[in-house]
């Protein structure tokens, strides 16, 4: 007798479904330990329980949905006599984000689904869609490089580039890169850690260093950028507003065919010394208008971390504007 009874359409929202697996070994469709089980509910708002040969989804109704058609296309593939791995789960899920209205302004990475949880956030991810070149600028936890790393990876498994690029100016904000251990590489690397810890969210680590060390993907200060050209890449200036006017063009102008910049950056943290305009904010007031180029503002709202963050930006702005 099954636990419990199907009922497609629910409640406020919420719904059972299931899937038979008869004739299948439930190994295949789950995933070792559970793993493929273990990714869709980490992404999507649902509980999945086996029971004998019948898998059941409860939670939200079009979270339930989509776990139902994913774990059903692989089942499709393992019956044609297919092996399934970690990247058909993530090809599923994609190709349901392309076809579902629920998902369709949904990033999908190998690791995590990640959606928008503000306007400001959704305005990031269509700009980034629409123009090949974004500067968004909004204090800090408002997701502006976890977004853009997130849409640059998923542009790199959907092969509409073939690199990544992901970029900082190594200001030395109130210390001193001198003092610190190890060479050049050593001193910087704190400055891209943001930067690493976000690929390392959406991709398997040991994936990430296979991408790195056939330079796929790329992490370095922004004084690497110099002289290059970069065509069919996904380029990302962190920390824009610590760049100086030179640097700031210097990385535009490295645009090549097939490219799109996302640079992104807070304008009331800036570590350059006295006397030295932001490149960030030199860029706003000159580009402004320019088609092709689209500026995103985002503001405490779209804070996505711990409530006292928004509390403590609002503190420090009150104390600016005194």
């Amino acid at each position: 007798m099954n636990p419990v009874k199907e009922d497609p359409e629910g409640e406020s929202g919420s719904s059972t479904l299931s899937l038979s697996l008869t004739g299948v070994d439930p190994i295949k469709i789950l995933g070792s330990n559970d793993s493929f089980v273990k990714y869709l509910e980490r992404n999507l708002d649902v509980k999945i329980v086996v029971r004998n040969d019948r898998v059941w989804f409860s939670g939200e109704r079009k979270d339930c949905r989509v776990a139902k058609a994913v774990l059903a296309g692989l089942l499709r593939r393992v019956r044609k006599g297919d092996e399934i791995d970690e990247v058909d789960i993530e090809q599923e899920m994609r190709s349901q984000i392309k076809s579902g209205e629920w998902l369709k302004e949904s990033v999908a990475t190998p690791k995590l689904v990640i959606r928008p949880r503000s306007d400001g956030q959704l305005k990031y991810l269509r700009a980034i869609d629409t123009y090949d070149i974004v500067i968004c600028i909004g204090p800090a936890g408002t997701g502006k490089t976890y977004l853009a790393v997130a849409k640059a990876v998923e542009s790199l498994i959907d092969r509409k580039i073939t690199r990544i690029i992901l970029t900082r100016p190594a200001v030395e904000a109130g210390e001193s890169l001198g003092f610190l251990p190890g060479g050049y590489q050593e001193k910087v690397d704190p400055y891209l850690r943001p930067l690493y810890d976000a690929l390392y969210d959406m991709m398997p680590y040991e994936r990430v260093l296979r991408l790195m060390d056939k330079n796929t993907i790329e992490v370095a200060p922004l004084a690497y950028m110099r002289g290059r050209s970069l065509n069919d890449a996904f380029v990302i200036l962190d920390e824009a507003q610590n760049t100086t006017s030179m640097q700031m063009k210097m990385f535009l102008t490295r645009m090549g065919w097939n490219t799109k910049l996302v640079i992104n950056g807070d304008i009331t943290q800036i570590d350059l010394a006295p006397g030295i305009v932001s490149g960030l904010i030199e860029a706003r007031r000159l580009l402004k208008g320019i088609k092709g180029i689209s500026f995103i503002e985002l503001t405490e709202a779209d804070v996505v971390r711990h409530p006292l963050v928004t509390r403590i930006i609002k503190a420090y702005e009150r104390k600016d504007r005194k």
